[in-house]
């Protein structure tokens, strides 16, 4: 988010650890917003807890220790990010990369897209700036007015979309599933899926109206919390409900606990609406000032949101012309691949937004130059040994994570091809994540989502011209193109737009030493779990934890000692940053 202009009784962004906090909501659960229209939604929501006296009560835990409120915040990320992948482990011992597993992936992401686009994070992203500005300005009316007239068009426009979609199903999934690699079963089972699982989208759409609710009364401990219960209750269906179906229908119990799970995280969020006294009406008017700015608002983050999700789509749909395991194969290792997206290079767009933002508010184009090719160096210094070390380790690390009950080596050959491909573009996808935020720091959100529809014909492309001669690869490869595209035409836009150059020859000089340590960690790690897989073999978890571990381990020394010797700053950077945020949060 872009700052606010200090005042003197209010903190500089980068010392306010709660506006870390609301940027870090919006990334992990996926929110894109414009930065002008963000940052004021969130300095609105900032004053709006204190400012609302005679008109409601005060939100509670707001003034409760921002610090509290973060750790509170990272430590239910972090454990529903373990929960995500447990539910991973369970449902791949499961099924594998089975028929039945690839039917409920492609069922599952049609009702995800859609979510994505017009539910969720997305309107949460769009409806928080506006409602919040209205608390601000101390009128509450019109902000409950406001959400309820959203509630209500979300329940009825949603609504009517998720029905048409259940009895449209026999004629739409099958859309997605060409060729004659998936038998008519299948193909019938996915539809019956789908039926299942379509309800999240308005369910999810509510829930982003809500959860931007709360968050602008600066709850965020239910929001960060709803995550790791969804994925309790998602594991728990499988283990339980299961054994009722039989063969290929016992994928059901996975899309009754998604169901299950959205629900349950829907109704987490009411009670905090309860404690905060806020109590939406039956009220209904589309013509609305405050309901047009945020469908305005909803189109640019609509289409930044979408990308990653028409992605797996188009790779769901070219896998199926593979075979009727590719999907899920694909899926599966895209789920590997994102964690240490997720740990990185949303870390380094989090903390540098609010700075990138700050420039742009001071006019102070060099400077956001400089920060901009710090920013890059940086998260090249970190994604690309992460990618190494995944191209180097790609089968054992599957292995280790999936390969149980129904996962067998077949699976694992064709989920570690697809991890293998994917780890080249995880380099590109955290710079294109900061150039994405530059953009929106410049108020300039229509390039990067011009640039990202560009991505999906390229991703499509070259993914249906490779998936004959390479198989599995084919789609991977397309993402791998296709990202690269996307982060060449950022720089050069971007260029444009600060007119000049974002020190583009000092990022080369780091990217060719970086390369250089990554290619050590790859020797190095791929050498000592070779030696390690000899001497203990494949005959468990634990083994497997023995060969892995240490050659992650030892690969990652020997690079973080190459990059030491090569004297490179921003790691020195990265290090210092985060032990001064340490101590600061400490004090």
């Amino acid at each position: 988010m872009s700052p606010t202009s200090g005042s003197p009784t209010q903190p500089e962004p980068e010392d306010d650890p709660g506006a870390e906090e609301a940027v870090l909501d919006a990334v992990i659960a996926g929110g894109v917003m414009p930065a002008g229209d963000a940052e004021a939604g969130a300095a609105a929501a900032r004053k709006a807890v204190e400012k609302i006296d005679g008109e409601g009560p005060d939100a509670p835990g707001a003034k409760a220790g921002v610090a509290r409120n973060t750790v509170l915040f990272s430590v239910a990320t972090g454990f529903s990010r373990v929960a995500g992948l447990a539910r991973e482990i369970v449902a791949a011992s499961y099924f594998g990369t089975s028929g039945a597993a690839s039917a409920f992936t492609i069922a599952f992401q049609l009702p995800n897209l859609v979510r994505g686009l017009f539910a969720d994070a997305a309107l949460s992203a769009a409806f928080v700036p506006v409602f919040a500005e209205f608390l601000e300005q101390k009128r509450r009316r019109e902000a409950i007015l406001l959400a309820s007239t959203l509630f209500w068009l979300i329940l009825l426009v949603l609504g009517a979309l998720s029905a048409i979609f259940i009895v449209a199903a026999g004629f739409v999934i099958p859309l997605f599933i060409p060729g004659d690699n998936f038998t008519p079963q299948l193909v019938d089972l996915a539809v019956g899926l789908s039926q299942v699982l379509f309800p999240i989208v308005v369910l999810l759409g509510i829930n982003g109206l809500l959860v931007g609710i709360v968050n602008s009364y600066h709850h965020f401990t239910i929001p960060a919390l709803a995550p790791l219960v969804w994925n309790i209750v998602i594991i728990g269906a499988l283990v339980l409900l299961r054994p009722v179906f039989s063969a290929d229908d016992q994928i059901y119990a996975y899309a009754i606990g998604v169901l299950l799970g959205t629900i349950v995280q829907l109704l987490m969020v009411i009670p905090v609406l309860a404690k905060i006294d806020f109590r939406l009406k039956l009220h209904f008017n589309w013509r609305d000032p405050g309901v047009t700015r945020v469908l305005k608002l909803l189109i640019p983050v609509t289409i930044g949101l979408g990308v990653i999700n028409i992605d797996l789509v188009i790779n769901s749909v070219v896998g199926a012309l593979i075979s009727d395991s590719a999907p899920r194969a694909i899926d599966a290792a895209f789920r590997i691949y994102m964690l240490p997206q997720g740990i990185f290079s949303v870390a380094l767009a989090t903390v540098l937004f609010p700075s990138l933002s700050r420039l742009v508010a001071r006019s102070d184009t060099e400077g956001l130059r400089s920060l901009v090719g710090v920013g890059m160096r940086q998260n090249l210094l970190l994604l690309v040994p992460a990618a190494a070390a995944t191209i180097a380790m790609a089968s054992p690390i599957v292995e280790l994570i999936y390969q149980y009950g129904a996962f067998n080596a077949a699976s694992t050959k064709e989920v570690s091809t697809a991890l293998f491909w994917f780890a080249f573009s995880m380099p590109f996808a955290g710079l294109n994540l900061l150039l994405t935020r530059t953009f929106f720091s410049l108020q300039r959100p229509w390039i990067p989502s011009a640039l990202a529809a560009c991505n999906l014909v390229v991703n499509a492309i070259v993914s249906i011209a490779l998936y004959k001669p390479l198989g599995i690869a084919g789609p991977v490869i397309g993402t791998v193109v296709a990202s690269a595209g996307m982060m060449a035409a950022q720089t050069v836009y971007l260029r444009r737009q600060l007119h000049g150059s974002i020190e583009g020859r000092e990022t080369l000089i780091l990217t060719l030493k970086v390369v250089a340590a990554a290619a050590l960690l790859i020797i190095v790690s791929r050498g000592i779990w070779l030696l390690l897989d000899d001497a203990v073999g494949d005959s468990g978890p634990l083994a497997r934890l023995i060969g892995v571990i240490p050659a992650l381990t030892a690969g990652s020394m020997v690079y973080l000692a190459a990059v030491r010797m090569m004297r490179i700053r921003e790691a020195d950077q990265i290090v210092d940053f985060f032990t001064s945020r340490l101590r600061r949060r400490r004090a």
